[in-house]
């Protein structure tokens, strides 16, 4: 058995971990951050998921960090990549054209570039990353967390990690189950939230579909079909009662709506990278599939570079339906993450084959998965797109009722700890229960400290999706810049409270630490109040 000892213990190595990481060992602590694949950023990298943002994400609305990752994303295109030089001299450089947000890219750059962000603190010996460490068991003792014990996926061994404070960055707040930190799954009760679009009743299995994504390229007069996968029928014959047809099929319930929405598929369009509208405000644009979440667009660069544009299937017709992949055994959670990919590749294969094209044939055999992409064997991502986890039963539970537009038409409640800010809409997809799309405005929001801090546990703290929101709250906590300010809070309180001797429930407790903590982050990039912004 390997033992190892820090300040800080930050398990999961997703864009929450990530930027924990980096705000903790800035703000003197040793840190040691945990994955469970060969690759750190969750849902931006092994999940194949580019970044969906807000429509100020330019100029407001993350932090410094989170601003420089960015930055250094449209550097690495820039250096490396050959743009033509119109594009090249693009300020905002989206190197996917994708409608989906401004910085639509390849997992592997943002992948490169979170490397090179943790890289100096490594050889400085105040960081040590653990790739392949799955957490296994925690050491508990009344109310703190003492170490966590990890199963090292390449040597087989044992590892126990020691820690003052730990953090919970996993995708699916799998250290609150290990650690007995009290959690909630699945859908509240309108009863017990008093929210517009809570449930009648509450169901712990009640989550968000997850999509296995994957990535693909399309190339005229080659064929990349893949072999029939032998439960292909099933799956073709999958038709919710609400979706207006088959799941696989160009048309699916609009989310804001619910009415029927045909979607649009045109591999390679010739368009100019440089005129596409990535504003969700202005131009939902995920009618049209193909440039939605597009990662690559081959125009921006050289005439004859590239083959084929890259885009993420991302779409309604892979939100998995048959089940939750947390809350169950893990024999029923895995076989939930088996059910997702296998519905993934059979889509693949309609897309191949069946799908009906605009000049009336049918299927693309074109289309080429990319394994080069999602750094698996068979192209599709390597772990399931979370769109929930669980959530910390924290001292402070973030309800619709805080930012819906239409419970608060005068704007959001505001949060004296506020240590983060974000926007998105609510935006729930169908759940895996049979409800359909949740999707309202909601006004740009705060963090507030109090959602990442346990009620009883003293020395854990929330830093990615599992901070305490409701069922219907998370659909806006999620998205990337939310998770990586979540994310950055954690990690400066923690190494704030490893500094000072104190705790998080002291900081909560106390308005001169509290204000303190709220100082530094601002002092580090943080932003923690909106100025006069509208709602999409």
């Amino acid at each position: 058995m390997t033992e190892h000892h820090a300040d800080i213990l930050i398990v999961g190595g997703g864009l929450g971990g990530v930027a924990a990481a980096l705000a903790a060992v800035a703000g003197g602590a040793r840190v040691i951050l945990t994955e469970e694949t060969t690759w750190l950023g969750g849902q931006l990298t092994t999940q194949l998921v580019p970044p969906d943002e807000h429509p100020w994400i330019e100029s407001f609305g993350a932090t410094a960090r989170y601003r420089r990752f960015r930055d250094a994303v449209r550097s690495y295109y820039r250096q490396w990549y050959p743009l033509r030089s119109v594009s090249r001299e693009v300020p905002h450089l989206n190197p996917g054209a994708g409608r989906v947000g401004p910085l639509c890219h390849e997992p592997r750059v943002a992948l490169a570039v979170i490397d090179a962000m943790l890289a100096p603190w490594q050889a400085a010996g105040a960081l040590v990353v653990l790739r392949q460490h799955v957490p296994q068991s925690a050491d508990v003792d009344g109310d703190r967390v003492q170490a966590v014990a990890f199963r090292d996926l390449d040597s087989g061994r044992d590892v126990v990690v020691t820690a003052r404070f730990v953090l919970d960055a996993t995708e699916t707040g799998e250290l609150l189950a290990l650690s007995g930190t009290e959690f909630v799954t699945g859908a509240e009760s309108r009863d017990e939230t008093g929210e517009p679009h809570a449930a009648d009743v509450a169901d712990a299995l009640n989550m968000q579909a997850v999509s296995v994504c994957f990535a693909v390229s399309h190339h005229d007069g080659e064929d990349h079909t893949i072999d029939k996968p032998d439960d292909y029928a099933a799956w073709r014959a999958v038709e919710p009662r609400w979706w207006h047809g088959p799941q696989f099929g160009w048309v699916a319930p609009h989310p804001h709506t619910l009415e029927p929405r045909r979607y649009a598929f045109q591999p390679n369009p010739d368009d100019e990278p440089g005129s596409i509208v990535a504003d969700q405000s202005k131009d939902p644009g995920s009618d049209e599939l193909w440039t939605f979440r597009r990662i690559l667009a081959r125009n921006h660069f050289r005439r004859g570079v590239f083959g084929s544009d890259v885009t993420v299937v991302n779409w309604p017709m892979i939100d998995y339906l048959g089940g939750p992949v947390l809350g169950g055994s893990p024999e029923e959670n895995e076989a939930h993450v088996a059910a997702a990919r296998a519905q993934s590749r059979s889509f693949l294969y309609w897309l191949q084959t069946e799908a009906p094209r605009p000049d009336g044939g049918t299927g693309w055999p074109g289309l080429r998965p990319r394994p080069d992409v999602s750094g698996t064997a068979d192209g599709l991502a390597m772990r399931p797109y979370i769109r929930e986890s669980r959530r910390i039963r924290a001292q402070y539970r973030i309800p619709e009722q805080d930012l819906a537009v239409a419970v608060r038409p005068d704007g959001p409640v505001t949060y004296e700890d506020s240590v983060g800010i974000g926007s998105y809409r609510i935006d729930l997809h169908p759940s895996c229960r049979g409800d359909n799309y949740i999707d309202v405005p909601a006004w740009p929001f705060q963090i507030p400290l109090r959602a990442l801090v346990p009620r009883r546990v003293r020395n854990l703290l929330a830093a990615g999706k599992n901070i305490g929101t409701t069922h219907i709250t998370n659909g806006c906590y999620r998205l990337h810049p939310v998770e990586w300010g979540i994310g950055e809070a954690a990690g400066l309180v923690a190494a704030f409270c490893t500094t000072r001797r104190s705790e998080p429930h002291e900081v909560t407790a106390t308005p001169g630490l509290l204000r303190d903590v709220q100082d530094e982050l601002v002092r580090q990039g943080g932003e923690l109040a909106w100025p006069t912004v509208t709602y999409y």
